[in-house]
């Protein structure tokens, strides 16, 4: 029989804010984290904001000397992962390690140390590159640093699915615990890739948005004046655990797992499968997966990235497997307060799905003024709204056509 999952902790590093309250707090209040470019000269670029992380400094969460042999983004996973556990009430001295797994997501890996090593290779030659290049950058090291920082031996991965990363991961460390391989597993996503190779490369897709003029409001997911996403960068890490772990240390419980589905579009590259039905199967699968029909979805946190294919298709698609359902479930795109983290993004997205059900309120979907052609759902425009929150999906797709997607529930003691 499967083991029932819940999540205990969180743990958030975002342009809205470091740690659960300011995270939440931003994004229940509708605060936008996006802003001027300030890690590189973006005047030669046609996309000059981004949603960077202002309020982060390593040394809170790490050795000074440590931090300085990591990229940014296994910092911030390092210290997403240490804000969970204490957010969960872990003693780790009383848990078995060996059954205490880390399962990541991470879509680009270390960009900062890449760009900068390659500088130092044209500038002073290959004798200056550093022997930490290839440790630092690789996309695995983050779930590695948090392994051993932590002495958790159990199963340490990372998945790389493009911005489905995070969810992928999430859905590998739910089935980890259901078939009792573990009796918890941190998991979510890290990306730090805000740096001007990335960021021109994305320039050169023309896949960013161009609302330079007020930061604030350039990421506008499902609106007619959307012009692409703003990138993000951060961290999300949950703390899955098996329930009666939980209950047997009297863990706060924010939501159950009930639910994953992955598919892939197998289409393009980049663009999402015509209607979105890639992104369906991916929704189906995980409902399927949970036993509920649509029309016991209270939420939606969309994928949501403001750029017109994604918005419409995902609409689309929700419209395809939710049927008249579709018009009465909330959702919302996070994505256009925190812009899109990439790699990261479902373990950021996954903590305000779970809040949402813990706290019920749903976070809104900020800059909706004006939906756009076929965007004509409930997105939750502009303000929170209170709701009973009894259940909530999370959706990511990715480059590849990569689909994922959680369902999580309130937990109810005797079910």
């Amino acid at each position: 029989m499967s083991k029932r999952v819940v999540i205990t902790g969180v743990g958030v590093v975002s342009p809205v804010g470091t740690g659960k309250e300011k995270f939440w707090s931003a994004l229940t209040n509708g605060v936008s984290g996006i802003g001027p470019v300030t890690r590189f000269d973006a005047s030669d670029l046609p996309t000059q904001v981004a949603g960077e992380v202002k309020d982060f400094e390593p040394t809170q969460f790490l050795d000074r000397k440590e931090a300085r042999r990591m990229d940014r983004f296994s910092q911030y996973g390092v210290a997403a992962a240490k804000m969970a556990i204490e957010d969960a009430g872990f003693d780790l001295d009383t848990v078995d390690r060996d059954r205490f797994g880390v399962v990541l997501g991470c879509g680009i890996g270390g960009m900062e140390t890449f760009e900068d090593q390659a500088k130092v290779m044209m500038q002073k030659g290959v004798g200056r590159i550093s022997p930490f290049f290839v440790p630092m950058m690789i996309s695995n090291m983050a779930a590695g640093y948090i392994s051993m920082n932590l002495n958790l031996r159990g199963p340490s991965e990372t998945v790389v699915t493009a911005c489905a990363s995070a969810t992928n991961a999430c859905g590998s460390a739910f089935r980890l615990i259901q078939r009792g391989d573990c009796k918890a597993v941190l998991t979510g996503g890290t990306e730090a890739s805000i740096v001007r190779l990335a960021f021109a490369g994305f320039c050169a897709m023309k896949a960013m948005s161009t609302l330079n003029e007020e930061p604030a409001k350039a990421s506008r997911p499902f609106d007619r004046d959307r012009s692409g996403f703003v990138m993000g960068e951060g961290s999300g890490i949950l703390v899955f655990e098996e329930l009666e772990h939980a209950l047997a240390r009297g863990a706060r419980i924010y939501a159950e797992v009930v639910g994953y589905g992955s598919s892939c579009d197998a289409y393009h590259i980049t663009d999402p499968a015509p209607n979105g039905e890639g992104a369906a199967r991916a929704m189906q699968a995980a409902l399927d997966d949970a036993g509920l029909k649509p029309e016991e979805i209270t939420y939606i946190n969309a994928h949501g990235t403001a750029t017109e294919k994604n918005d419409y298709f995902e609409t689309l698609a929700i419209k395809s497997v939710f049927g008249e359902a579709a018009n009465k479930v909330a959702i919302s795109s996070t994505k256009s307060m925190t812009g899109h983290l990439l790699g990261a993004a479902g373990g950021v997205e996954l903590i305000a799905s779970a809040l949402a059900v813990h706290d019920d309120i749903i976070p809104p979907t900020i800059n909706l003024e004006n939906p756009g052609e076929g965007c004509d759902l409930d997105y939750v425009p502009r303000e929170a709204r209170k709701l009973t929150v009894d259940t909530a999906i999370s959706n990511t797709f990715g480059f590849g056509g990569h689909n994922a997607t959680m369902v999580i529930r309130k937990y109810r003691p005797g079910e």
